[in-house]
């Protein structure tokens, strides 16, 4: 059994450091073992610091969240529960807090991967076309912005055309009537294929079209010789992927600094 925390962690990781590289401001810093990917978009997933390896030291920690204060962009370090939980205390001395004390998200893995729940998720009327040109990547950036809600800029500045011509990544579009409905990206690490940007515009919820987009990525991995399939999940989107055979394999906690945390809450 391999250790499938690991495999999503890697993915993420991955997914999080190629798709940025489409920002003209990412900056990715490696050392000691801790990642920091800044690209001042309007989410912290593309602004935040993660422990990449087992051996990290705190000090290498201190470190990253010195130079991610220094470039005057707000972040969030995540930790995972059970893991990483010896950099608890190192944040706090830096000024740092949980974010959400409750409220964490789950990494979650299908392997081995069922086969069935992935052939069944088919909606006749839904075409899942690969990304090839811009304007499969402007359907994919308006689909992806209306189905999360969020600020154009950021399916602006993490989907683009060099993505198209890596071998570990696949954007796609899910249309009904010729129109775009569903958005979907697959990232590849090893013998792992990542789901990611899965989202659904508004008004063509509830007709399955999120879970046949989730099962046509992980079909691909499948076919590109993967054997794992692992990705972070919203409460909306956890009971989708439960079905086609997801399962929790990790948490992770957000910390931010606490003078944002408090102006939040």
């Amino acid at each position: 059994m391999p250790d499938l925390s690991a495999l999503e962690h890697e993915n993420w990781i991955g997914y999080l450091t190629g798709v940025a590289s489409c920002h003209a401001r990412t900056t990715v810093a490696r050392s000691g073992g801790v990642v920091t990917l800044l690209t001042g978009l309007p989410m912290d997933w593309f602004n935040q610091i993660l422990v990449e390896g087992y051996d990290t030291k705190p000090a290498a920690l201190l470190v990253a969240v010195a130079q991610a204060r220094a470039q005057d962009i707000g972040f969030v370090v995540r930790l995972r529960e059970g893991i990483d939980d010896r950099f608890i205390p190192t944040l706090i001395r830096a000024g740092l807090g949980p974010d959400a004390p409750k409220q964490t998200t789950p990494g979650m893995v299908a392997f081995p991967i069922d086969h069935d729940a992935i052939a069944n998720q088919v909606v006749a009327e839904l075409d899942i076309e690969e990304v090839t040109d811009e304007a499969g990547l402007d359907a994919h950036r308006r689909t992806a912005t209306a189905g999360f809600g969020a600020d154009p800029a950021l399916a602006q500045g993490n989907v683009c055309m060099s993505l198209l011509g890596r071998p570990d990544c696949v954007v796609y579009v899910g249309y009904a009537d010729g129109s775009p409905v569903v958005s979907g990206l697959g990232w590849r690490t090893g013998r792992t294929i990542g789901v990611y940007s899965i989202a659904t515009i508004p008004s063509a919820r509830r007709r399955g079209y999120a879970a046949a987009m989730t099962a046509r990525v992980v079909a691909d991995g499948l076919g590109a010789g993967c054997d794992a399939a692992a990705l972070q999940a919203s409460e909306m989107g956890r009971p989708i992927y439960e079905r086609l055979g997801f399962r929790a394999v990790v948490r992770y906690a957000t910390y931010t600094a606490l003078s944002a945390a408090a102006d939040r809450g």
